[in-house]
C-alpha cells in the first residue's frame, strides 16, 4: 500500500468511528448473519421485519464485495501473531485490553470475549460516498444487533431447559473462564454428594473390589476417558488369627488392646474391632518387661526416662502426637526399648470424639510395598524377604488401658479446658506386663482406579487429583468414602461441561488409591511405575485424602509455591470458615506435612500439592499427627461431623476451583517468590545452628525469584508476550522448581521435601529438628552439619534453576528486540 493510501484508509476508519460505525461490531455481525438463519424466524415479530433485515444483509454483502474489501478479516487477539500485525494503528480508537486475573496472571486469549477487526482498503472516492456507506452500515448494524439479542435470549432459554444424562440442569455454555468456573462450581451440590456417599456406604466394609467396581462404573458413565484399574501384588502386614494381648503379671489380669478382659465370655474372637486394632509390620513374639512412661517420646522425654532408669528392653508407653510416629519409634529403638504401646490421650482429641475405650490400628510402613523399596511391584521385580519393618513389638492400646498401666487415678476426660493429661504418678511403681503379638505378613493385591480428562492445548501436562477407597477392614471408612463421593461429584461437574463442548487446557488425572492405610501403597507403586513420566509431565497434585476431619475451621495445606493459589481460593469463600456455633475465623494456609497419598508426589517427586480440609484446631495446639491412628468403624461419624453435608460441598467447590485454575491458566499459578520467602522465614530466628551462610544463599534465591517473577512472569500478562513457546518454557521452569528441595535421606516420618514443616505455627526445616535432637542425645554435631549441607545444596540448586530459566529468555531474539 502506498503512503497516501494508508493515510486515506486511516481517515476512512476514523470517519466510520465519528459516524458511530463500530468497525469490530460490524465485522462480528457480518459473521453472525450467516450463521443465525435457522433461529431468525422463531424470534421476529413479523415477516416485514425479516425481509427488511435480509435486504440490509444483501446490501452489506454487495458492499463488501467492492474493490478494497477483499482483505476484510476478523481476528481474535489470541490468534494474531504478537508484534507482527501490519494493520495501521489508529490512536483515536480505544485499544482492546486483555483479560487479566486479580492475581496478575492472565487468562487464555482464545477465551477473551473482546475481538478486534481490522481491514485495509484504498481511500474512498468521496466523503459523501463514505458517509452514505457509514449510514447504511449503521442501519445494518443496529438491525443485526437487535436480532442478536433475540437469538441470545432464545439460546439461553433453550439451554436452561436442557437436561444432561444424569438429570442435572445446566445453563448454556459459558462465554469465558469466569463464567465457566461459576457454572461448574454451581453444579456441585449437597444432594449430589449425599447420594454418592450413600452408594459407597452400602458396599461391604471388607470387600475392596466392590468399591473399585463402583468407581470404575461411575467414572466411565460420567465420561472420563481411559478409565482403568491398576493392580499390584504387595506385602501387607495383617493381624493374626487371634487378638494380641497385654497381661499384668502381678494380678494375672489379661487385657485386649481396647482394655477389655481376655475372658472368652467378654469378647467375640471374630470381632473386627478386636482383630484389626494392631500395628501393621510389627515384630512378632512375647516380651515380659516393665512399662516406662515416655509421654510424647520427645528427646527431652527420653532423656528424662533414661535418667530415672535403664530402659533397655523395657516397654514404652507412648502418646501419639507432636511428631510423626515413625520418627519417635526410631528414637525409642535407638534408646534400646524392646516394645511400644502407643495410645491417644483424650486431652489431645476434639471434644466431639471420645475414644477412651477404643483401640486403633496403625502402620509402621513409611510408604509403598516394603518388599520392593524404591521400585514398583510389577512382574519381574525382585522382592525382599522380610516379616516386619522393626525389631520392636508394637501394639496400639486404648486410653483406658493406658490409664490402667500407668496406675493413673481418676478418669481422664476432654471437657473444655479442664482435661488432665494421662501420666504416671511419681509415687507409682512400674508395672511388669507380658506383651504378646502374633501379627503376620502376606502378599495381597491392591487396586487403583485411574481416569483421564484429556486436555486440548497441553495434553501432556497432568494435574493429578487423588482420593482413596477403603483398604483396612474394620476401621473407620468415613474419610475414604467422603473423598470418593467428593471426587466423583467433581468429575460429574467437569464432564457435564465436556458434553457442552468445553475442553481443559491440560489433562486432569483422577485417581482413587488402594492400600492407603498400610502406607499409601497404591499411590507409591503407581508413582514408582510412572516415575519418569510424572517427573516430566505432572504439574500439581490436588488431594482429597480426608476432607472432613472435624467441625473446626478450614485448613488449606499447600506447598509454598501454591500457597498464594490456596489463599486466593479460600478468600473467595469467607463463609466457608464458620463453625457450627456461627463463629468465623481466618482460614489456615500452611505447608505442614500431612498424611495420605500426597506423600509420594510432593515428598518424593517434588510436585506442588494442595489440599483443603475441615478439622478441629485448638489455640497453641502442637502438630497432632493423630490421623495416623485408624479407629474402628463408625457408621455415624460423617453425620456427626457434617450432618448438613455443607462442609463436604464446600471442600468440593474449593477443590474444583483449584483444579480449574491449574488446568486452565496459561501460566501455572506457581509462585517462585513465595518459595524464596518461605526459605528465609524457616532460617530466621534459629540461634542454635550456624545459618549465616544459608541466609546469604536464601537472599540470592530471593533476588533471582524476584527477577524471574518481574521480568518473565509479569510480562506474560501482555498479549504481545504470549507466545506459546515462551509460555511453555516458563511453565517448565515453574513446575520443576520444587524438585530442587528434595533432600536425601530424611528423618523417619519426615518429608524429603524440606519446604514442608511439621508445625504449621512454627515453620522450620524438619531435618534441622532431627539435627538438634541428635545434638542433645549424643553431643554430636555431625548430623547438624549434614543437614545444613543438604539445605545449602537445595537453596543453591533452586537459585541456579531460576538463573538458568532467566538465561533462556535473555537469549530469546524476540525479547532482545
Amino acid at each position: 500500500m502506498k503512503p497516501t493510501e494508508a493515510i486515506n484508509s486511516k481517515t476512512a476508519v476514523r470517519l466510520c468511528v465519528e459516524t458511530n460505525l463500530p468497525a469490530k461490531n460490524m465485522a462480528y455481525r457480518k459473521v453472525t448473519a450467516g450463521h443465525g438463519g435457522a433461529l431468525h424466524s422463531q424470534d421476529l415479530d413479523g415477516e416485514a421485519l425479516q425481509a427488511t433485515v435480509l435486504d440490509l444483509e444483501w446490501d452489506m454483502e454487495k458492499e463488501l464485495e467492492e474493490p478494497g474489501f477483499e482483505r476484510f478479516q476478523l481476528e481474535s487477539t489470541g490468534q494474531r501473531p504478537a508484534g507482527n500485525s501490519t494493520a495501521p494503528t489508529d490512536l483515536d480508537m480505544e485499544p482492546v485490553q486483555p483479560s487479566v486475573s486479580p492475581q496478575g496472571r492472565f487468562e487464555r486469549l482464545q477465551e477473551d470475549p473482546d475481538y478486534v477487526s481490522h481491514f485495509t482498503r484504498p481511500a474512498p472516492k468521496s466523503s459523501r460516498r463514505t458517509c452514505w456507506k457509514a449510514a447504511k452500515y449503521f442501519v445494518v448494524g443496529s438491525g443485526l444487533f437487535f436480532i442478536g439479542l433475540l437469538i441470545g435470549r432464545y439460546t439461553r432459554q433453550t439451554g436452561r431447559s436442557g437436561l444432561t444424562p444424569n438429570n442435572r440442569t445446566l445453563p448454556a455454555p459459558p462465554a469465558g473462564p469466569g463464567d465457566l468456573h461459576r457454572v461448574i462450581l454451581q453444579d456441585i451440590s449437597v444432594e449430589g454428594i449425599k447420594a454418592r456417599l450413600r452408594d459407597f456406604k452400602q458396599l461391604s466394609e471388607e470387600e475392596e473390589m466392590s468399591q473399585v467396581k463402583l468407581l470404575l462404573q461411575q467414572w466411565t458413565t460420567l465420561g472420563l476417558t481411559d478409565v482403568h484399574v491398576t493392580n499390584y501384588t504387595v506385602l501387607l502386614g495383617l493381624p493374626g488369627s487371634s487378638p494380641n494381648t497385654i497381661t499384668d503379671k502381678a494380678s494375672s489380669r489379661c487385657f485386649l488392646p481396647n482394655g477389655k478382659s481376655c475372658d472368652p465370655k467378654s469378647y467375640n474372637p471374630q470381632s473386627m474391632e478386636q482383630l484389626f486394632t494392631y500395628a501393621a509390620y510389627s515384630a512378632n513374639g512375647t516380651l515380659e518387661a516393665a512399662v516406662v512412661d515416655v509421654r510424647y517420646g520427645t528427646v527431652d522425654d527420653l532423656i528424662q526416662a533414661r535418667i530415672s532408669d535403664n530402659v533397655t528392653n523395657k516397654i514404652a508407653l507412648l502418646k501419639l502426637g507432636h511428631a510423626p510416629f515413625l520418627y519417635k519409634l526410631s528414637l525409642l529403638a535407638e534408646a534400646g526399648f524392646g516394645g511400644v504401646l502407643p495410645y491417644v490421650d483424650p486431652c489431645d482429641l476434639p471434644n466431639e470424639r471420645q475414644v477412651l475405650d477404643e483401640a486403633f490400628g496403625i502402620t509402621l510402613n513409611p510408604g509403598g510395598d516394603p518388599s520392593t523399596p524404591g521400585y514398583p511391584s510389577i512382574d519381574g521385580s525382585y522382592r525382599e524377604k522380610l516379616s516386619n519393618l522393626t525389631r520392636l513389638l508394637v501394639q496400639p492400646i486404648s486410653a483406658s488401658l493406658a490409664r490402667e498401666l500407668l496406675s493413673a487415678p481418676g478418669t481422664a476426660s476432654a471437657v473444655r479446658d479442664k482435661c488432665t493429661p494421662l501420666t504416671m504418678p511419681a509415687t507409682a511403681a512400674r508395672k511388669i506386663i507380658i506383651l504378646h503379638i502374633g501379627t503376620q505378613t502376606a502378599y495381597q493385591t491392591v487396586h487403583n482406579v485411574i481416569g483421564y480428562l484429556k486436555g486440548g492445548i497441553n495434553p501432556d501436562r497432568y494435574v493429578l487429583v487423588g482420593s482413596r477407597h477403603r483398604s483396612w477392614a474394620g476401621v473407620s471408612a468415613a474419610g475414604a468414602d467422603s473423598g470418593s463421593a467428593i471426587i466423583t461429584e467433581v468429575v460429574a461437574s467437569l464432564t457435564a461441561q465436556i458434553r457442552q463442548g468445553w475442553q481443559p487446557d491440560r489433562t486432569t488425572v483422577f485417581c482413587s488409591w488402594g492400600g492407603s492405610a498400610f502406607g499409601n501403597i497404591g499411590s507409591f507403586e503407581w508413582g514408582e511405575e510412572l516415575r519418569q513420566v510424572l517427573l516430566s509431565n505432572a504439574v500439581a497434585y490436588v488431594s482429597l485424602h480426608h476432607p472432613v476431619r472435624g467441625k473446626g475451621p478450614l485448613h488449606a495445606i499447600a506447598s509454598p509455591s501454591l500457597q498464594q493459589l490456596a489463599a486466593d481460593i479460600t478468600h473467595k469463600w469467607p463463609t466457608f470458615n464458620c463453625t457450627r456455633h456461627g463463629e468465623c475465623s481466618g482460614s489456615y494456609v500452611s505447608s505442614a506435612q500431612t498424611q495420605g497419598d500426597v506423600d509420594y508426589f510432593a515428598n518424593h517427586l517434588g510436585i506442588p500439592a494442595v489440599e483443603f480440609a475441615y478439622q478441629e484446631t485448638k489455640a497453641g495446639e502442637k502438630p497432632s499427627f493423630l490421623s495416623e491412628a485408624l479407629f474402628p468403624a463408625s457408621s455415624s461419624v460423617t453425620e456427626t461431623l457434617d450432618p448438613s453435608f455443607s462442609f463436604h460441598a464446600m471442600v468440593a467447590k474449593l477443590t474444583g476451583e483449584a483444579i480449574l485454575r491449574l488446568v486452565n491458566e496459561p501460566v501455572l499459578p506457581v509462585n517462585a517468590l513465595d518459595i524464596a520467602l518461605d526459605v528465609q522465614n524457616k532460617l530466621q530466628g534459629n540461634d542454635e545452628l550456624p545459618t549465616e551462610r544459608l541466609l546469604a544463599l536464601a537472599g540470592a534465591l530471593r533476588e533471582s525469584a524476584q527477577l524471574f517473577q518481574s521480568d518473565e512472569m509479569r510480562p506474560a500478562n501482555d498479549p504481545r508476550e504470549r507466545d506459546p513457546l515462551r509460555v511453555r518454557m516458563l511453565n517448565d521452569v515453574l513446575q520443576d522448581l520444587e524438585k530442587n528441595f528434595l533432600a536425601s535421606p530424611a528423618p523417619p516420618g519426615c518429608y524429603r521435601n524440606i519446604l514442608y514443616t511439621l508445625d504449621e505455627r512454627t515453620p522450620r526445616f524438619s531435618i534441622l529438628m532431627d539435627a538438634q535432637d541428635v545434638l542433645k542425645l549424643h553431643r554430636s554435631n555431625e548430623t547438624a552439619l549434614l543437614s545444613l549441607s543438604a539445605i545449602s545444596n537445595a537453596i543453591s540448586s533452586a537459585e541456579r534453576h531460576l538463573r538458568a530459566g532467566i538465561a533462556l529468555f535473555e537469549n530469546d531474539p524476540k525479547r532482545k528486540n
